[in-house]
């Protein structure tokens, strides 16, 4: 009996100095990582990526003979756009080659959190974009919280100030906050299918306070200021409350269409101004879109004469939230989210 609690506290022993060896390695890890940046910004060439594609399908088509032939062609061609390539580096001609199309991805959830990497991709572009570049965002996107999509709005405002041409290609959705983004562009590109306008804002709470009378549970909610709330989850709502709600709810539908309106001066904002939606060839009789067509058969036009980049910037997760899953942290962002829901109008 003695010897098995010897072995025990021995095996105790054993496991806090595993345990905090391991701790101290977490830390350092994460420390060394907060010095790095928050994220990672990945290029992708998209026109060899398209090209490889074409070119697999289309010795795909052959015979062996034919094949071998056209390998030993390929592998000369590409000497010589080697040897060419080289020379233009050592020539160092500013501007020399095709312009660019800098393809970015937006798909879009309720908070709009993935604005921080847009912000980030948009800032990369202007960095190093041309005069002869544009810009190409494949956006998807329902909408969500008036001031993420604002913000959004405004990360490609960016590049219209800077006289870059924006096209947005809208494959499934772009409604609400979504199109709030997408009528920021010069051009609009619509599948037939696509969802697009929802010019409207929402807001919807529930109201828990007759259930909790019955209960005999009191509410207390103190504020400093009139309207600093005025419909709440658990406490008993006004008609003043419900009336400054509905008042709120009208003047951000007004910003809503007095942007839409200054984005695109040519569209009848009132006419579609209802909060309904139309499929990409309905939106395109509106006015909302100016093209139908994919995302792929748009950039499959543009690689005849820009060299398509992928720009897509990758936020880093901290060491502790890859272990942990932040679920602490993820399950109070989801309560916040429920209790400010009814404050927080939705494009």
């Amino acid at each position: 009996m003695e010897l098995l609690s010897e072995y025990g506290l021995f095996l105790a022993k054993i496991a806090t100095v595993v345990i905090a060896i391991a701790a101290v390695a977490v830390l350092i890890v994460n420390l060394s990582q907060r010095k790095r940046q928050r994220g990672e910004l990945r290029l992708t060439r998209l026109s060899e990526q398209y090209q490889e594609m074409q070119e697999t399908m289309a010795v795909s088509l052959l015979d062996a003979h034919q094949q071998k032939l056209w390998h030993k062609a390929e592998k000369k061609k590409r000497k010589q756009e080697a040897k060419a390539a080289k020379a233009k580096a050592r020539e160092s001609h500013q501007g020399a080659g095709k312009p660019r199309a800098w393809v970015l991805d937006f798909k879009g959830s309720m908070d709009a959190h993935e604005v921080a990497s847009l912000r980030e991709e948009v800032t990369a572009v202007l960095a190093v974009a041309k005069p002869q570049d544009q810009v190409v965002v494949r956006l998807e996107s329902p909408g969500g919280v008036v001031h993420g999509y604002g913000l959004a709005a405004s990360q490609l405002q960016r590049l219209r100030e800077k006289q870059i041409p924006l096209t947005v290609a809208v494959d499934k959705v772009a409604a609400s906050g979504g199109y709030m983004m997408a009528c920021v562009a010069d051009k609009i590109v619509a599948a037939p299918f696509s969802i697009i306008g929802s010019i409207g804002v929402v807001a919807q709470i529930p109201n828990f306070n007759r259930f909790l009378k019955n209960r005999e549970i009191d509410i207390e909610l103190h504020t400093a200021g009139q309207y600093k709330r005025t419909l709440t989850l658990l406490g008993e709502n006004t008609d003043e409350g419900r009336q400054k709600f509905r008042e709120d709810l009208n003047e951000t539908h007004h910003l809503f269409k007095d942007f839409v309106k200054r984005m695109r001066p040519g569209l009848n904002v009132e006419e579609v101004a209802t909060g309904e939606h139309w499929y990409g060839a309905q939106a395109l009789e509106k006015g909302l879109v100016d093209k139908i067509g994919t995302s792929d058969d748009l950039l499959l036009e543009l690689m005849k004469e820009y060299e398509l980049v992928g720009v897509r910037f990758a936020q880093r997760k901290k060491l502790l939230d890859r272990f942990t899953g932040s679920a602490a942290e993820s399950a109070d962002r989801l309560l916040m989210r429920w209790l400010q829901r009814g404050q927080k109008p939705l494009l």
